[in-house]
């Protein structure tokens, strides 16, 4: 495998519309969310070892979080956790964790991935991100990976790439906020956009010179640990620093501020697993119409439900359509998947009258 190489895994989210299974002290990620016997983040850890050496895979996380990753991958080191102390957006961990590797090999290429996604093709996969490499090896350039659209979806961003390139690495001409449903069919109608799911590529030396010139406060607030990053004074440093960096997402931060992004179609089956609408979806309905996770179900007139419980609960159903049923200990949802966006509502309404510890 290639020394060179390198991977952050973005492990730091909450995931609060998969509540209650996802809380704040155990997110999604940490859980088995398909009934696979793995859990999200030992998914994303196995795909990205393919191409990836494991020691130069680091996870990015919250601090809340750092025993959960060393229990999920023995495999990693401590050296490999690279802790947030407070939650600052995306672009603020990206510059603290690329500035950690460039200083550890100032040849590095990278991808930066969630750790919470569904990829269906693992070879597909590495094989895309492969191209890359190879392009971000010799090349300036930020490049990410593109989902093609299979509907007009309103809950994504979109990349919206050069009409008339017809190699596989294209050029952004931009990127589109989540569009309303008519702009999203008129997008798919276009032929030239794609989902942006959040997986970046580029050069140590690309990346950090991108927010050096797009970003120069945040360059600098975190320019400013380089001799003590991967040293035992880099703790302290990174406590009292992190949480005064400004919150803005990498997107904003340097892709739509750069003119050097580049765009590849991902070939592999992708799902985010955003909601329990997309678990059902990807699961599919295999259960009289259900999609069922772990439990032992009879159903009768009942269809397009999720149902999801812990230890092979029996589960009983009559009556019941397009429904989210989730058990969990002292937690019962029973909730319409129509109305699967306003969980993260319903979840601060159980906090503020039953207390913060159901969160």
């Amino acid at each position: 495998m290639n020394k060179n190489y390198y991977a952050i895994l973005m492990a730091g989210g909450v995931g609060s519309r998969f509540w209650p299974v996802s809380t704040q002290e155990f997110p999604k990620q940490f859980h088995d969310m398909l009934g696979t016997g793995d859990t999200l983040i030992q998914k994303t850890f196995q795909r990205l070892s393919r191409l990836i050496p494991k020691e130069n895979i680091f996870i990015l996380t919250n601090e809340r979080y750092n025993d959960l990753v060393l229990q999920q991958l023995p495999e990693v080191k401590q050296r490999q956790v690279v802790l947030e102390p407070a939650m600052r957006n995306t672009a603020p961990c990206i510059l603290y964790a690329s500035l950690k590797i460039q200083k550890e090999n100032p040849d590095a290429v990278m991808i930066v991935a969630p750790s919470d996604h569904w990829i269906e093709d693992e070879v597909i996969f590495a094989k895309n991100v492969q191209t890359a490499f190879d392009y971000c090896a010799d090349n300036e350039a930020l490049m990410t990976l593109g989902i093609q659209p299979t509907f007009p979806n309103t809950g994504y961003g979109y990349i919206e790439f050069d009409k008339n390139a017809s190699e596989a690495i294209k050029a952004v001409n931009q990127f589109r906020e989540k569009p309303d449903y008519e702009t999203a069919k008129s997008f798919i109608s276009q032929g030239n956009f794609l989902w942006n799911a959040g997986i970046f590529m580029w050069s140590a030396k690309s990346v950090v010179k991108a927010f050096e010139s797009n970003q120069p406060e945040l360059y600098k607030h975190f320019e400013a640990g380089i001799s003590v990053y991967n040293t035992d004074e880099e703790e302290a440093f990174i406590k009292e620093n992190y949480p005064l960096a400004e919150n803005i997402s990498v997107d904003y931060a340097i892709m739509e501020k750069s003119n050097n992004v580049k765009v590849i179609a991902a070939e592999f089956d992708w799902n985010d697993l955003g909601t329990w609408g997309s678990l059902y979806n990807k699961l599919g309905a295999n259960n009289n119409g259900n999609a069922v996770v772990n439990a032992r179900t009879l159903t009768e007139d009942a269809s397009g439900n999720m149902i999801r419980t812990k230890n092979n609960k029996i589960v009983v159903v009559d009556g019941l359509n397009d429904y989210i049923v989730v058990d969990k200990e002292d937690v019962l949802l029973i909730y319409p998947k129509a109305k699967e966006q306003d969980i993260k509502k319903v979840l601060q309404k159980v906090k503020d009258k039953f207390g913060e510890q159901y969160g």
